[in-house]
């Protein structure tokens, strides 16, 4: 049944160290997303956030587990399905395959995609579920209060705005029988372990809010629901009300956390190796359940707490809340197609506070991206290499003697490691890329004062030694940029000749994996493509950038193929205007078109821009 696939690509991965000593484990997640619409930026940034930490501790020698996946029961899903007219099952199998779609577009390198109705979770769940029975923490009443239907969350009367759940979805008024679980009881050890722990909930404004929302007590939490099914059936004898019950979406929803690792066999080598989890990403909306109720749960149940919850905050789009009614959403997978999945990691992890809220912008992201990809790494990579190329016989030059300047600048990006290991265990993604950004700002420096161009005839020795101080930078820099941008990282290494395995990993760095002279470099090519804008498009109106992508160096015959297929799109678009056609398809097949072309070589002489025809004096009369 498709209700029950699952993505099992790897079980926890680690690139070899080159320390003799074993790292610790590292268990990182995502929340898993709820099917009642579709993915917008938001669960992009968190699952961006999530595959940094993951790819850089891979690297750095940590065995890891990467876990994202889709919530799936619940009142909202239910009623969803209805108004789609579909069952639930097929609505959230249909739902779940769009989030699942995101992680190749964003080359998310995600262990295990879990889905809260596949068998295995609700087995978890259930058992879970029985840890709680078994703890003395359940027990029968009745519900009275106000309920978000589409936060799937309990409110009370105090935290109302304006009639409306604090995050401004519309409240009901639920009677109904149901479980509760004894929150209350649990709130002095919650407080004591939040306190005991000072890295537990980040950042410190989050931690403060949860430590706020609980100086008044804690009230029980109803953990069942009777006035739907779509849910996990709650196990044991029939309850005394005679009702069926299922449980409430979020006790079965943070279960998920347990469910990839094996739970209830706390004996499975997953569970063993990788629990009590590393880090929970999240959005700031839902912190109380990941850093209150969540906990609550783990101790009553007698299962160890997990190290770390983080709550990002949210994106704006030009000030304004991301919103379907006003009509400023960011499309997801629009965004990823039109500049391809390395500028747009870069951009959501360098322009705001990791934990702060944040204003997107199209026009800073293109800014962003040819700045600091294209300009400041992508030209000095291309600059280097290419003049290597031809002054050294495409090989590592053999270096003379060292300069200060030199060492100085070698020892400045062996000690980067860790300050960008400081960065993200303490969750300050965005410095991450500025610290690779005040790397290459450097070399670039370097490479102005040192002139190599001006040394090939004069100093040819000294040539040689610049040369290979800035090849060594790069390939440090190509190793940094693999968290963050991993196509670049690797189109950089590719052109510096690294193979894959452990010569890309941070065991690497330092001058024990040095390049070493002589070794053949492949002929340069341009790892980043400059995003241009397209002043005008052929179906009307201004149209979008070509996805900006990894140039690679093309054969004679493999130009002249993809010269062929420019010509056949460019004709297909003539016809297509020629014949009346629509804005949609006369902007589809334009798109194409510059897809294309960006692959040409950013010289050739279809990318150039067609010189403006002045106007004729009897024209302007």
């Amino acid at each position: 049944a498709r209700g029950s696939r699952a993505l099992r690509v790897r079980s926890g991965r680690a690139f070899a160290s080159a320390s003799a000593v074993a790292k610790e484990p590292r268990f990182i997640t995502t929340p898993i997303y709820y099917v009642n619409g579709q993915p917008h930026i938001g669960h992009v940034y968190t699952s961006l956030a999530c595959d940094v930490v993951a790819r850089f501790s891979r690297l750095d020698g940590h065995k890891v587990l990467f876990l994202t996946g889709t919530d799936e029961h619940g009142q909202k899903v239910e009623q969803s399905a209805c108004k789609a007219g579909e069952s639930p099952q097929d609505f959230a199998d249909r739902v779940s395959d769009t989030f699942r779609a995101l992680l190749p577009l964003y080359d998310f390198s995600a262990d295990q995609f879990i889905r809260t109705t596949e068998a295995r979770h609700k087995e978890a769940a259930a058992a879970l579920w029985s840890a709680l029975v078994e703890s003395g923490d359940l027990y029968l009443g009745a519900y009275e209060g106000w309920y978000s239907v589409r936060d799937e969350c309990f409110y009370t009367e105090e935290e109302l705005v304006d009639g409306n759940a604090p995050t401004g979805a519309e409240v009901e008024w639920v009677a109904e029988s149901s479980y509760f679980f004894r929150l209350s009881r649990y709130r002095q050890r919650l407080e004591e372990h939040i306190l005991a722990n000072p890295d537990f909930i980040g950042p410190a404004s989050r931690r403060n809010e949860v430590l706020a929302f609980m100086r008044d007590g804690l009230r029980d939490l109803s953990v069942s629901r009777t006035t739907f099914s779509w849910g996990v059936p709650v196990p044991g004898p029939p309850p005394p009300d005679g009702l069926s019950h299922v449980m409430y979406v979020w006790l079965d929803a943070l279960t998920n956390y347990l469910t990839a690792l094996g739970y209830p066999d706390t004996e499975a080598a997953d569970f063993r190796s990788f629990w009590p989890a590393s880090l929970h990403v999240v959005g700031k909306d839902i912190l109380r359940f990941h850093a209150i109720y969540w906990p609550a749960f783990l101790m009553a149940a007698g299962l160890p707490l997990p190290k770390r919850v983080f709550a990002h905050g949210w994106w704006m789009n030009e000030g304004e809340k991301m919103s379907k009614s006003v009509g400023n959403v960011v499309d997801p997978v629009a965004l990823v197609q039109r500049y391809g999945p390395d500028p747009v990691r870069h951009f959501l992890l360098s322009d705001v506070t990791f934990g702060a809220d944040g204003d997107f912008s199209e026009k800073k992201l293109v800014e962003s991206s040819n700045a600091k990809l294209a300009n400041e790494l992508g030209n000095l990579a291309y600059r280097t290499l290419s003049f290597t190329q031809k002054q050294c016989g495409g090989a590592v030059p053999a270096p003379d003697a060292f300069s200060e300047d030199d060492l100085q600048l070698l020892a400045e990006a062996a000690a980067l490691l860790p300050q960008l290991r400081t960065h993200v265990d303490s969750m300050a993604l965005h410095r991450y890329s500025q610290g690779v950004s005040g790397l290459a700002s450097a070399a670039n420096r370097y490479i102005d004062v040192q002139a190599p161009w001006a040394l090939k005839k004069s100093e040819p020795a000294r040539m040689r030694t610049v040369l290979y101080v800035l090849i060594e930078v790069l390939r440090h820099l190509a190793l940094y940029s693999q968290p963050v941008t991993p196509r670049i990282g690797a189109a950089l290494l590719e052109q510096l000749g690294v193979p894959e395995g452990g010569g890309r990993s941070f065991a690497a760095v330092g001058e024990g994996s040095a390049l070493q002279p002589g070794q053949p470099l492949p002929p340069p090519r341009i790892v980043f493509q400059r995003i241009e804008e397209v002043d005008e498009a052929e179906g009307g109106g201004e149209a979008p950038p070509p996805a900006a992508a990894l140039t690679a160096a093309l054969t004679a015959a493999e130009e002249a193929a993809l010269v062929a297929e420019v010509g056949a799109a460019g004709e297909r678009v003539r016809s297509l205007k020629a014949s009346g056609a629509g804005s949609e398809e006369v902007g589809g097949a334009v798109a194409t078109l510059l897809e294309l072309k960006a692959r040409l070589p950013p010289d050739h002489e279809l990318n150039a821009k067609p010189a403006k025809k002045k106007k004729s004096k009897a024209a302007k009369a």
